[in-house]
């Protein structure tokens, strides 16, 4: 899982839902697992 600064490129990908937990924003991709990431 990627930690980035910006999450604007990995949603704007098919297939991925951003997610807030906790405070920390997360964006999963069911259709690619690589495109995991983690904000925050």
């Amino acid at each position: 899982m990627k930690v980035r600064a910006s999450l604007a490129s990995l949603k704007k990908k098919d297939g991925s839902i951003v997610v807030r937990r906790r405070g920390t924003t997360y964006v999963i991709n069911k259709r690619n697992p690589r495109w995991k990431a983690r904000q925050g």
